[in-house]
């Protein structure tokens, strides 16, 4: 006898439809049946809400058609955008998505590879800040914008480019004198080369360009201190700023107005990422629009090929400029 308040089994399926446990069986695991037994056993799992245990299936099949993504947060548009494209591209192919948000921390990070190992997920993606992860050969891994190794590939928007980019349109909006204004992790990564691109490209259109860089947890008192330092009379000594990141351009353009600046009538600012207001509304700023789904949907096409030994260790995807409000487009 069925004990009360239990889950129903695949037996109780079996004796509520009337028919084989075999039966029952194949209509979960979608074998075809009769259509007379298949919509017996249906009507019988609906009524007694049988549940099927697709992760106890997945370990006997050696898959669980899970995928552990790990990102610093959701807080942040970009990393929010990129979580759903992910899970759009993982749906898509029957798979389901483990959000691990990390806080940045390189411990928490170590612990999630290791609880998703544990979990037998099918693959991870990661964007995180820990250069020496541990990671089991038998797990594959798609790395978003850090190179862990070369057995690892990683997925990145072209950064050099975008860099470059920025320079073109501020030299091209008018700019004569800018500056590139970074925060971020001091581990190599692909977004430190928008520096190197952003210089670049002032060099190749004759602009006047300083660096203002920190690091990870520095006050943002510095920005504040340098952008003081370069106000003279009521005007900045730069008509154009390239800031890092969308997050940072935002507060930096918070920082002018309280100045007493106009943007973009006395200065024009570009961030990156791409970062738009719900979603699907306006940019925040004028911008370097990272391709968000792609970026998606390459990670989960790499993590879920089968020939592990071919996969590129470093892949770059193309960038686009989106004006925003915060630059003289027309």
């Amino acid at each position: 006898m069925k004990r009360q308040n239990s889950a129903p089994t695949m037996k109780d399926v079996a004796r509520e439809a009337g028919v084989a446990l075999g039966t029952v069986s194949k209509v979960v695991n979608g074998i075809p049946v009769g259509e007379a037994y298949r919509k017996k056993v249906e009507d019988a799992i609906e009524k007694l809400n049988y549940q099927v245990n697709s992760y106890a299936q997945g370990l006997k099949a050696n898959k669980t058609c899970t995928v552990a993504l790990l990102l610093p947060s959701t807080l942040n548009p970009f990393f929010a955008e990129l979580a759903y494209y992910i899970d759009i591209a993982l749906l898509k192919r029957k798979y389901r998505m483990l959000l691990c948000c990390t806080a940045s921390d390189i411990n928490a990070e170590q612990e999630y590879i290791t609880m998703a190992q544990q979990n037998k997920v099918d693959g991870i993606i990661g964007l995180t800040y820990n250069p020496n992860l541990r990671i089991e050969e038998s797990t594959p891994y798609v790395s978003i914008d850090r190179s862990l190794g070369p057995r690892i590939p990683c997925v990145a928007s072209d950064n050099f480019a975008g860099g470059h980019l920025a320079a073109e349109k501020l030299a091209d909006l008018g700019c004569k004198s800018v500056a590139f204004l970074r925060t971020g992790s001091s581990l190599s990564n692909e977004p430190n080369k928008r520096k190197a691109g952003f210089e670049n490209g002032c060099l190749a259109r004759h602009l006047n360009y300083e660096l203002k860089i920190i690091d990870d947890g520095d006050p943002f008192q510095e920005f504040i201190d340098f952008l003081e330092m370069h106000y003279h009379k009521g005007r900045l000594d730069f008509d154009g700023l390239f800031c890092v990141n969308d997050e940072l351009a935002c507060r930096i353009i918070r920082v002018l107005q309280n100045m007493g600046l106009r943007v973009p009538e006395d200065v024009q600012v570009i961030g990156f990422d791409g970062a738009k207001g719900f979603g699907h509304g306006d940019y925040y700023c004028s911008t370097i629009v990272q391709p968000t789904a792609e970026i998606a949907e390459m990670c989960v096409e790499l993590l879920l090929q089968g020939n592990m030994s071919v996969r590129p260790p470093l892949i770059c995807l193309p960038v686009s400029y989106a004006a925003g409000g915060t630059t003289k487009d027309m």
